[in-house]
């Protein structure tokens, strides 16, 4: 079955791929905000928005390879967390492509080890363990943990709930599935075989993406551009949503 996706506006093509747990309507705002001088096409994951009833594969070439089947070439992608594996992922399997790369809050592995910044494994692992005994709520909780330290949490994590219940919620098994990616991928060893502009945009206050892994993240992906925005969480679209809109304007215009 093809991915779900939504288009709109007319220009150069950009793709935005959301995260874990969420849809394509996350990116209503900035959709809005590009829609203007480019095509903005949104992808629904497998299992989640409008894609719902499709399988989450675990594979994460599969995943990228699913994208890529239901949305324009030669465009931007910009993934957010999970959705920029997945991205980082169709980079590292057709060098050359896309035009550009824009990662948000996201790394080429999510969680940390003896020399690698990130999310705590146990974290990652006590929100899959929660999905069979407490649905909403570790959903509820991985929101929360999204938002941490910003200064305007209560607003931004309501509206991530609100776009949460707009959809059906994927199913504990998508979910089990899209954390199973998110824990066990690591590209870093294939990254020399990104060729694509990379802009990394990163969060100061991040609990799941620490900024460290931003760092860490740059070295390896030489030639990339890194921005982090200050007293931002895990999603700088929302929280500086003209700071963003504008850095990101930037980028493509040079490219």
């Amino acid at each position: 079955m093809t991915l779900c996706s939504h288009t709109q506006g007319d220009g150069r093509d950009i793709v935005l791929i959301h995260g874990w747990g969420l849809h394509s309507g996350i990116f209503d705002d900035l959709a809005h905000a590009l829609e203007q001088r480019y095509r903005v096409t949104r992808v629904d994951l497998p299992g989640h928005g409008c894609s719902h009833g499709i399988d989450f594969p675990t594979d994460p070439a599969r995943l990228a390879a699913d994208i890529t089947a239901a949305v324009p070439a030669n465009a931007h992608w910009l993934g957010w967390s999970l959705g920029g594996l997945a991205a980082l992922q169709h980079a590292v399997d057709h060098p050359g492509s896309p035009r550009s790369l824009i990662l948000v809050t996201a790394t080429p592995r999510f969680v940390a080890d003896t020399d690698w910044p990130g999310m705590d494994a146990q974290t990652l692992a006590s929100f899959a363990a929660g999905l069979s005994s407490d649905y909403m709520g570790t959903l509820q909780r991985f929101l929360a943990l999204q938002v941490h330290g910003v200064a305007n949490r209560t607003i931004l994590l309501r509206r991530l709930t609100d776009q949460l219940l707009r959809c059906p919620t994927p199913s504990p098994a998508v979910l089990a599935a899209g954390l199973s990616t998110l824990a066990e991928t690591d590209l870093r060893a294939r990254l020399e075989r990104v060729t694509a502009p990379t802009l990394l945009l990163y969060g100061e206050r991040d609990r799941i993406v620490p900024a460290a892994a931003a760092d860490a993240t740059a070295h390896y992906l030489r030639g990339s551009r890194l921005h982090c925005f200050p007293r931002a969480g895990h999603a700088p679209f929302l929280s500086h949503p003209d700071e963003f809109v504008s850095v990101l304007d930037a980028w493509l215009d040079e490219h």
